[in-house]
């Protein structure tokens, strides 16, 4: 699906969605809202301008989408005893190099996973309480992240066992005992597929989105645990423009 892109050398990756190095200098400080928040991405920096004029940025809303086939994606994820990083803008669990994700036969590695609230993808333009990316990235420099929604509910027991190691401030803890992954994954398969963006600067349109439609149910007071360190870490929602929207399983 994204075959026609490449990363380009000395493309500033994004400090949330990807983890890759930066070419040069420090990137702006940026936030959410008010000074230097989503409206203001494209204007902080040069190597920010997708942010305001990229034709194919994310979020988007997950609707009138097109039923077709969207490829098929395998999911090798392991467990392990990450190292959990509050990085000033979201907890992110980083991976190491054993869990995989095939996509239309090509093998992404799985690099980091980390947590929005609300969700940053709507469906029929309701978010719910939060969202999981998980970022994976090929040999070539291809992205391709999953994400699932997540609602309040019954209490996941990777999320909480996550949410009690975060640290509270920019840092990063280990955590206790190995997460699986595979439990974020809903049971239905159904899923949205499309062109993107990162979500957070400098919006390079390099993502390949596999977005689950169903949502996993967290615990309200997890929830409430993120949202004492992020109140709001969603980046408002993008026009689709000319692209496709394709939803199959």
């Amino acid at each position: 699906m994204l075959n026609r892109r490449s990363m380009l050398a000395g493309l500033l990756a994004c400090p949330v969605c990807a983890g890759l190095a930066r070419a040069e200098g420090a990137a702006p400080h940026w936030t959410y809202e008010g000074h230097g928040g989503a409206d203001e991405w494209g204007a902080l920096d040069s190597r920010f301008k997708a942010c305001a004029v990229g034709a194919e940025q994310s979020p988007i809303d997950l609707k009138k989408a097109t039923k077709a086939d969207v490829g098929a994606l395998k999911i090798d994820w392991k467990p392990e005893a990450n190292k959990v990083v509050n990085n000033g803008h979201t907890i992110q669990c980083n991976v190491a190099n054993a869990s995989t994700a095939t996509l239309d036969g090509e093998t992404y590695t799985l690099k980091q996973y980390h947590f929005h609230t609300p969700s940053e993808h709507a469906l029929d333009g309701a978010r719910t309480d939060m969202e999981v990316h998980f970022v994976h990235a090929n040999a070539a420099g291809k992205l391709a992240v999953v994400g699932v929604l997540m609602k309040a509910g019954a209490k996941h027991d990777g999320f909480a066992a996550i949410m009690a190691a975060a640290p509270a401030t920019e840092g990063e803890a280990t955590l206790a005992k190995a997460v699986d992954p595979k439990t974020f994954l809903p049971k239905s398969k159904a899923r949205f597929r499309y062109e993107g963006s990162l979500t957070t600067p400098p919006c390079s349109e390099i993502v390949d989105w596999n977005v689950f439609e169903q949502p996993i149910q967290v615990a309200e007071s997890d929830i409430n645990t993120f949202v004492k360190l992020f109140p709001m870490n969603a980046r408002p929602l993008q026009t689709i423009g000319r692209r496709f929207l394709l939803k199959g399983s």
